[in-house]
């Protein structure tokens, strides 16, 4: 059995602590939510008072958390100062690359183990136990991490060294964001012309339209039974994390002089849709937008 302190019970880390303690690991787990932490012991996990004291004696520290000012200051606070010597730290967060490589300085500088592995899956994955790990690590410690990783996950890719599995995550949802505002804007085009939906549908997924977004997460309603937009687009990925996320890709994209026009176009426009009060819906929701319907 593997000591695990899990740090950060919120939509996605909620259902990734409940699998590791499925998985017959014991896991101590700490959130600032009184409501989190309920749901967490109801999973089989211990409820901790306080991040220094759910590390205590932990073999591995699992964080996530909701930006890079968090991660850093919980790691030099509460976790680095209070974890038994060697402990293996992976944070989940989707942050900077600057901040995760960061922290890997400081926490490996005393001797501790890490890893920036965010996740793509959403929710449902982290619930499911099926999302997917874009790590940035060591090549030595990548074995132990995968192990680690296992319970929650289909697929665990190491994508080189630390900041390496941040720099994966913001390109990957930078494509989706923008994959998803072409499929929008095709719905609606595609609704102005008369065209069933469900033969535009039927005719893009075997077509060169086809794409995760349109097959796998259809925003239009009654095309793919597990999408969000059968669900009047509640729970999925939502439309203010989709947007945290391309903010991550334009300011990295700044810093690294790189030219993302596209990704600027999609950031502006899911920026508009959360200051519509559509934050909380799923990203695929910006479907409603393009159609002129109120979100």
């Amino acid at each position: 059995m593997t000591r695990i302190a899990f740090i950060g019970l919120g939509n996605m880390g909620g259902g990734m602590a409940a699998n590791q303690a499925k998985a017959g690991h014991e896991v101590s787990a700490f959130d600032l939510s009184a409501v989190a932490l309920e749901h967490a012991a109801a999973a089989g996990c211990h409820p901790a008072a306080s991040a220094a004291l759910a590390v205590a004696g932990a073999d591995v520290v699992i964080t996530m958390l909701p930006a890079g000012p968090h991660v850093r200051a919980v790691y030099q606070d509460e976790i680095a100062p209070n974890a038994k010597p060697g402990a293996l730290f992976i944070d989940c967060s989707t942050i900077d690359v600057e901040s995760a490589r960061a922290v890997a300085a400081q926490v490996t500088a005393l001797g501790f183990r890490f890893a920036d592995a965010p996740v793509s899956g959403g929710a449902t994955g982290a619930e499911a136990g099926t999302l997917a790990f874009m790590v940035g690590c060591a090549q030595a410690d990548f074995a132990a991490i995968e192990a680690v990783l296992a319970p929650m996950a289909k697929a665990v890719i190491r994508a080189g060294d630390h900041g390496a599995g941040q720099a994966a995550k913001i390109c990957n949802n930078m494509v989706l964001g923008i994959s998803m505002i072409g499929v929008c804007e095709a719905f609606a085009l595609a609704e102005k012309l008369g065209l069933d939906p469900e033969r535009f549908f039927e005719i893009a997924s075997k077509s060169s339209g086809q794409c995760w977004s349109l097959t796998s997460y259809a925003p239009w309603p009654g095309l793919v039974e597990t999408a969000p937009s059968n669900r009047d687009y509640q729970g999925g990925f939502a439309t203010a994390m989709m947007l945290k996320d391309l903010k991550l890709a334009q300011e990295a994209a700044a810093k690294a002089g790189a030219t993302t026009p596209l990704g600027a176009q999609a950031e502006a426009l899911y920026a508009l849709f959360d200051r519509l009060g559509a934050g909380g819906k799923d990203f695929s929701a910006i479907l409603q937008l393009f159609r002129g319907v109120a979100p």
